[in-house]
């Protein structure tokens, strides 16, 4: 069985890190394990934290990856009224099994206390609180709280910063993130289907600001909040800024690549 990863290494903030690029593995960054990064867009039903959650450990089982992104507010759909979901909820735990069995990390979007949109990074040993929306747009604002600062997991040597949706188009956001040291940019978003030219523009402004790869998990199919066709097309991006690899616009596509610390090696 593989291992269960019950504990992510660390979340880092501003507060607790150095803006340089540290190497945690102690063997030089060039000489990290590949990471197998991996974009979902599963079919969503509203309000069912249940359902989705589903879905979700079935994509974490096809995408076979270290680290599995999804899109903004995946377990509830784009419901601005959804309640909090906490990280010990029961019906989270068929994700959690599936990430145990695998060895992921999936980072998937839900409501939390506080009131904030949220990024959950759930392992083999349960769900926590990884990082809260700092950029919120529209109705958002009239429920959600704004996040404080921006979070970076360190997954296996890998810096992952993190962003939900709208903190992929602010360049202060990336800014702030990338001035922690990251390799990865991963944001959960959602955006209509006239607007799937959005993710790839920001995905170009972040590769060529901050040469990084960029994974970018986006909502396919309907999902609350008026969005009845969402873009899907969930991709990920080289720090050269070719796309790498491309999901299409239909629901319950995954999109899996190994990340090195070059640019080769789908």
């Amino acid at each position: 069985m593989p291992p269960r990863y019950e504990a992510i290494l660390r979340v880092d903030h501003e507060a607790d890190h150095p803006t340089a690029r540290v190497d945690h593995t102690g063997k030089g960054v060039e000489n990290r394990t590949p990471l197998r990064l991996a974009v979902a867009q599963p079919a969503c039903v509203p309000l069912d934290v249940a359902e989705n959650a589903l879905a979700h450990a079935a994509a974490v089982r096809a995408a076979r990856a270290r680290v599995v992104v999804f899109p903004e507010l995946s377990l509830t759909g784009y419901e601005v009224d959804a309640p909090v979901v906490s990280v010990d909820d029961p019906r989270l735990t068929p994700l959690v099994e599936a990430c145990a069995e695998t060895g992921a990390l999936a980072l998937a979007g839900a409501p939390v206390a506080g009131d904030h949109i949220a990024t959950l990074a759930v392992t083999g040993g349960g769900a926590t609180v990884a990082y809260r929306k700092m950029w919120l747009g529209g109705a958002e604002s009239r429920r959600f709280q704004p996040g404080d600062v921006p979070a970076v997991l360190d997954v296996d040597g890998w810096r992952v910063g993190l962003a939900i949706c709208r903190d992929t188009g602010v360049a202060a956001h990336a800014a702030r993130t990338a001035a922690l040291g990251i390799d990865v940019y991963a944001a959960g978003v959602l955006e209509s289907a006239e607007d799937w030219a959005v993710i790839d523009e920001r995905a170009a402004r972040l590769t060529a600001a901050h040469r990084v790869w960029v994974a970018v998990a986006s909502f396919a199919g309907s999902t609350g909040g008026g969005y009845t066709e969402a873009a899907g097309r969930s991709g990920v991006w080289t720090p050269q800024g070719e796309a790498y690899a491309r999901a299409g616009a239909e629901p319950d596509e995954v999109i899996s690549v190994l990340v090195t610390p070059g640019i080769d090696g789908v």
